[in-house]
């Protein structure tokens, strides 16, 4: 058994420009769902997994986020500011690398996230992250169980876990889900200023060491204004 993972990273500094125009006026992780703000829909179940601190980068209208996470008093908010040059996902991680040692941390994505069936997903993750056999542990839901997304999917996954992606033609049955277990060591070697995280992923799938954790429950993607209303359905559905 390796220990809980303490430590998360929200990455939450886009500009949100699909979501404008209600973004104009607020940073896309505060926009609220079901009158809760996307980045509480997040920082909830890391709690309940037990994450003690979470780093958040802002940009956007970043004086909002400050004033909203200030708020909270656990988990422990670390502010990573961006508001002099986005990072991008690979980048604005590797900025607050040091604050994660050497163990194992999440990584999410601040414009997802899911509800849970009868097992928390992030407790899932704990347990089958694995770093012998495993540079990068992604949460991915299947398309058929995703409100608000209409791609066509991103990997295909063996019975391992392996995941391939698809073809620029092809449509694949998962869709990566917004959620990584790492660790720091991974970004080694990785450029200064800002890179996304689609070199690691590459990186990884070619060391044969990319694994998918199927999603048990429903992804609500909130990438629009549209979706939010289909995320709040699907909410109220799934408490009836």
């Amino acid at each position: 058994m390796h220990a809980p993972i303490s430590k998360a990273m929200i990455l939450a500094a886009g500009l949100g420009t699909r979501m404008r125009p209600i973004t104009d006026t607020i940073p896309k992780p505060l926009v609220k769902v079901d009158g809760m703000a996307l980045i509480d829909h997040l920082i909830m179940p890391l709690a309940e997994a037990g994450v003690t601190e979470i780093v958040v980068n802002v940009h956007h209208l970043a004086d909002m986020m400050e004033q909203h996470l200030a708020r909270r008093t656990t988990p422990r908010i670390h502010l990573s500011d961006e508001r002099a040059a986005l990072l991008d996902s690979g980048g604005g991680v590797k900025k607050k690398l040091a604050h994660f040692g050497h163990e194992p941390f999440f990584i999410l994505n601040a414009d997802s996230f899911w509800i849970d069936g009868p097992h928390p997903n992030l407790a899932r993750m704990q347990a089958a992250w694995n770093p012998d056999d495993m540079d990068m542990l992604l949460l991915v839901a299947p398309t058929s169980a995703a409100t608000g997304y209409d791609g066509r999917g991103d990997f295909f996954m063996d019975v391992d876990g392996v995941l391939t992606r698809r073809g620029e033609k092809l449509v694949a049955p998962f869709v990566y889900a917004g959620v990584i277990i790492t660790t720091p060591a991974f970004f080694a070697d990785t450029p200064d200023g800002p890179f996304s995280l689609n070199l690691l992923f590459d990186r990884a799938l070619a060391r044969g060491r990319l694994r998918g954790l199927r999603l048990d429950g429903q992804w609500l993607h909130v990438g629009t204004p549209d979706a939010i209303n289909l995320a709040e359905q699907r909410l109220h559905q799934s408490v009836r």
